[in-house]
Formats: structure tokens, sequence, C-alpha cells
């Protein structure tokens, strides 16, 4: 009984650290939306349009793939 009780407040604690986690990604979007706004405007050269890209070209083989698309379980990709 004692492990079932120990494995509920370990999983709690855990999905509260991760709520909490959540809700500060969400400030820190909000926060730095003008930031990126002001960059993105002054990005003459095209230097971040070029990081973007060149970082989606990597991202490009994962989705490729298709696993994550059409499976059910694709949510849990990061337990395996």
């Amino acid at each position: 009984m004692q492990t079932l009780v120990s494995q509920l407040t370990t999983t709690f604690v855990d999905d509260a650290i991760e709520l909490v986690k959540g809700f500060g990604k969400v400030i820190v979007h909000i926060a730095t939306a003008p930031i990126e706004r002001i960059a993105n405007a002054c990005d003459v050269g095209g230097v971040l349009t070029r990081r973007q890209s060149a970082r989606r070209q990597r991202a490009t083989p994962y989705r490729a793939r298709g696993l994550r698309k059409l499976s059910p379980f694709a949510s849990l990709h990061h337990l395996t």
C-alpha cells in the first residue's frame, strides 16, 4: 500500500511540475513576442529566415518517415 501512495504522490508532483513548466513557456512566449517581431522586422540580411529554414530541413527526415502522423501513440514518442 505504501508503494501505491508514493507512486501517486510522485505522479502528482511530476504533473504539477510539468504544469508549471507549461505556464512558464507561455509566459516567456508572451514576453518575448514583441522582441521577436522587432528582430524579424530588422532582419535585412535574411539571417533569421536562413536559420529557420535550416532548422526545418534538419527536422524533415523525421517527419518524412510518416510514423508520427499515422500512429495513435505519436504523443508518447518520448517514452521509447
